[in-house]
């Protein structure tokens, strides 16, 4: 758009984070790849409100985004914890993050 000196450039939108909104990156490793995992995340994310991602790795191991409140988010963590009924999950690291506004859970590809 023109301002009264010429063009102006578009404001900046910042993301302000819902209050109780929480996020963590999540590695699970073990038996996690061709056991229908990330679409058990999905669900299981999808049925908790909670957003984010979930992606196989190439050394084997699943990494998921989550962000929500922090009760959906623990819950989530449990879940991850167990698997779907063929998966042998032997470990799960977590690092907890600042929110970054996602909005939607979704399966990335790998």
């Amino acid at each position: 758009p023109l301002g009264p000196r010429g063009p102006t450039r578009p404001e900046k939108r910042r993301f302000v984070t819902p209050p109780g909104v929480e996020r963590f990156v999540a590695r699970v490793s073990g038996r996690v790849q061709g056991v229908g995992f990330r679409y058990f995340v999905c669900e299981r994310a999808e049925a908790l409100g909670v957003a984010g991602s979930v992606r196989n790795l190439p050394a084997g191991s699943v990494e998921v985004e989550a962000e929500g409140p922090r009760d959906a988010l623990e819950t989530l963590l449990r879940e991850l914890n167990e698997g779907p009924p063929h998966a042998q999950v032997a470990n799960v690291s977590v690092e907890w993050h600042p929110p970054a506004g996602v909005r939607e859970f979704r399966i990335r590809t790998s």
